[in-house]
């Protein structure tokens, strides 16, 4: 079966590739980005992948023919506060006039439950990105979840967040809220199931696990599954704006996609029938064992995608290839160089181990300061930390930079911030092969904004003499086992 999957660099598309390769079908990849996707252990035979931004498609001709299926998996919600709606609206105009001229026979897409009478504005979005998808001249399969739970989904990972960090919490209204949540697995199954299936055609499903449960119920679920005594108190005065606030500040997610999870979160989002599993047989996974699973996977490092890999994640705006070559003129740049005492290949792994848990090599206080100044003005911190430990992919999101360009074999790692700058920063690591040594080129370069961002470089200069010298410093001669 021929299929087209969009939205192939995001968490469920991620997730839901390999399963597709793995059952024999042919995959079109459609991205907005190239630079973000890597077909590295995926069956070349098997897949293509082409650069298509369906927010300004222009034209067909030259994609291929007889696609079978496509999977809708695009969305806008982190992007925006105001006009995500509008955004989403076009994009599946666009998607469906696409979808009718290639002639695809079923387009399936994932939307969220819609069953309460007064929705949030992004379930609002994504009803009607439902509707628009149900109007085209194919079959449609149309299916609702509500929270899920998977390693590196938005959910989890909140959750998680708040369980962990906070022994006692004072909690908005909301966490009160009934929802139905469903595990990864369950929500990969289905789409995976329905595929050209008549009796799924031209038809609305709600998906969701065993259980119903409040937001309350599944923090405290959450924590017992981690051994933890956690304490919960519902306030009545906490208003959307102080909630998304506390989201913001606790969690790894962005303040724009705080405010809409708050607004939805206030709905209840609960299935209105299982026809979906009956019909299949498919009994899904309770919720405390989806949280175990979840589990399981980050502490075998095996974590395949994270809702904070999305670019929309944190600053940077479109295709990564626009920001890979580094500015010459009109920047301010710190290069450092030093002979690697350790293997070449343990400098390297050295530098794809950088940031998240084992931290930045020297002076990690003044990298976790510059995170929490970051958050006060509205950045993205250092609380999204890494996918996995030891391994980098173009466009992972890597604590408050974004991975440009990471080639091992090169020896070359290129990130640019996502924090909040008066101007744009880059950070590279290049290893230089000499006839005797290899050297370790480190280069920060800043391209300042304004008077503003000329006095925010100089003021910050000296904290970057030490901190810089001191980090290659740690690179080309730290040893795992001798890590404090």
């Amino acid at each position: 079966m021929k299929i087209l999957l969009t939205g192939a660099t995001g968490y469920i598309g991620k997730r839901l590739l390999p399963v597709l390769l793995e059952q024999g079908h042919e995959v079109v990849c459609c991205v907005r980005d190239k630079q973000r996707f890597t077909t590295n252990n995926l069956p070349s035979d098997q897949l293509t992948v082409l650069e298509i931004d369906f927010l300004c498609i222009q034209s067909v001709e030259q994609f291929p023919t007889g696609i079978d299926v496509a999977y809708y998996l695009i969305h806008s919600m982190s992007s925006s506060i105001d006009s995500f709606d509008v955004l989403e609206a076009q994009t599946a105009m666009n998607f469906r006039k696409f979808a009718e001229e290639i002639g695809v026979r079923q387009v399936i897409y994932l939307g969220g439950i819609s069953n309460d009478k007064k929705l949030s504005k992004h379930l609002q979005s994504r009803q009607k990105v439902g509707d628009i998808l149900a109007g085209g001249d194919y079959h449609t399969t149309i299916l609702q979840a509500g929270i899920i739970v998977g390693s590196g989904s938005a959910s989890f990972e909140i959750m998680r967040d708040l369980v962990e960090k906070l022994p006692f919490m004072l909690t908005p209204r909301w966490v009160l809220t009934k929802s139905q949540p469903i595990a990864i697995r369950d929500v990969i199954y289905y789409l995976t199931h329905v595929l050209l299936d008549e009796r799924f055609f031209d038809q609305r499903f709600d998906i969701g696990g065993p259980e119903i449960l409040t937001y309350r119920e599944m923090m405290i679920q959450f924590a017992r599954a981690r051994g933890l005594k956690r304490y919960i108190v519902t306030v009545p005065v906490m208003t959307p704006r102080l909630s998304s606030y506390w989201l913001y500040f606790v969690t790894a997610t962005s303040y724009k996609l705080a405010v809409n999870l708050v607004d939805s979160m206030k709905v209840e989002v609960v299935c209105k029938d299982n026809r979906l599993s009956e019909m299949l047989g498919h009994q899904p996974i309770a919720f405390r064992e989806a949280v175990n699973l979840a589990y399981d996977r980050i502490e075998q490092n095996m974590v395949i995608s994270s809702w904070k890999d999305a670019l929309a994640s944190g600053r940077l705006k479109g295709n990564l290839s626009r920001h890979i070559e580094v500015p010459r003129f009109g920047c301010f740049k710190d290069v450092k160089r030093k002979k690697v005492d350790v293997s070449e290949k343990a400098a390297i792994e050295n530098i794809w181990s950088i940031g998240g848990e084992r931290g930045w090599y020297y002076a990690n206080w003044l990298w976790r300061l510059r995170g929490l100044l970051d958050k006060l003005v509205g950045g993205v911190g250092l609380r999204r930390g890494r996918r996995l430990p030891n391994e980098i992919k173009n466009g992972d999101a890597l604590d408050f930079w974004r991975v440009l360009y990471a080639d091992k074999e090169e020896g070359r790692l290129l990130l640019f911030a996502e924090m909040k700058l008066p101007g744009e920063a880059w950070l590279e690591f290049k290893m230089v092969r000499g006839n005797e040594h290899t050297w370790l080129y480190q280069v920060a370069t800043f391209r300042p904004r304004g008077l503003f961002g000329r006095l925010y470089w100089y003021l910050s200069k000296p904290f970057h003499f030490f901190i810089f010298r001191g980090m290659i410093r740690r690179i080309v001669r730290f040893r795992p086992e001798s890590a404090e």
